[in-house]
């Protein structure tokens, strides 16, 4: 990661649509508004689904990138 220190990792490499962001709603719900989540999929649903369940929830999708097979996202947790 480029920048800052996440506040927390979510693995979801071999696991497909809906599990990944069903994960993610559990373990954003797990860390401090403002904290930084860095997400790593292998399912390419992630990249619309990702980026749609940060718009619609409120969090600011900080970095997307793809790398090796794998789909990398930062997450900014926004006020619950």
């Amino acid at each position: 990661m480029s920048h800052e220190k996440e506040s927390a990792r979510l693995d979801t490499k071999g696991l497909y649509c809906p599990e990944p962001v069903m994960m993610l709603h559990t373990k954003i719900g797990e860390i401090e508004e403002g904290g930084l989540l860095e997400v790593v999929a292998t399912d390419p649903s992630t990249k619309r689904d990702i980026p749609k369940f940060c718009n619609f929830l409120g969090h600011e999708l900080v970095e997307q990138r793809e790398e090796d097979s794998c789909y990398y996202y930062v997450i900014r947790k926004g006020a619950s």
